[in-house]
């Protein structure tokens, strides 16, 4: 091995340590930001708090997907889906990825936004966020189906939702059954 090789090899160990170090005091820096529980505002809390959820939400499913979003799906295969129980806070997405809103003092606002069209979120007392959106995919294309309202009821509700989840692209999304309008 020549001394040139050598000292390229050297030189790209050193670099590769250096940046190792580096990425690993950048994530100390983030777990000790997130260390009470990982939600952006931990000074805002969900009604009635983190330990105890108030009540289900939404149907387990008997398998991942229903007969039409199966129909839905392109060659009758809709994407790869599992069914789950998640707890967590129901928020909307928008106050939270925008400001870290949630919780009970943001409940009049949150409620509003969904009202009005924004998502629905599912936020764990670690911190992660779902997309929460009707499973059923005609009556939700039609307008059939209840959700929207049921989250607007439950807003800054730790709730166990129950649903078929996907992840397409690092965006977690839980489908709900059992919100068809009557």
């Amino acid at each position: 091995m020549s001394l040139k090789t050598l000292l390229a090899a050297l030189t790209v160990a050193l670099l590769s340590f250096t940046l190792t170090a580096a990425d690993d005091k950048k994530s100390e820096g983030k777990k000790t930001a997130t260390k009470s529980g990982g939600t952006l505002q931990p000074q805002m809390t969900p009604e009635g708090g983190w330990d105890k959820a108030m009540g289900p939400f939404g149907d387990k499913p008997p398998q991942s997907w229903t007969a039409t979003t199966v129909g839905a799906g392109v060659d009758g295969k809709p994407l790869p889906g599992k069914p789950v129980t998640v707890t967590g806070e129901i928020i909307d997405l928008s106050c939270y990825f925008q400001l870290g809103k949630h919780g009970e003092k943001h409940k009049s606002c949150g409620q509003k936004c969904l009202n009005n069209g924004q998502p629905i979120g599912l936020l764990t007392k670690a911190g992660a966020v779902y997309m929460l959106i009707d499973e059923e995919h005609d009556p939700r294309r039609d307008g059939q189906t209840d959700l929207r309202k049921a989250a607007n009821d439950h807003f800054a509700h730790v709730m166990e939702v129950n649903g078929t989840e996907t992840v397409v692209r690092g965006i977690h999304t839980i489908f709900v059954q059992g919100f068809l309008k009557k």
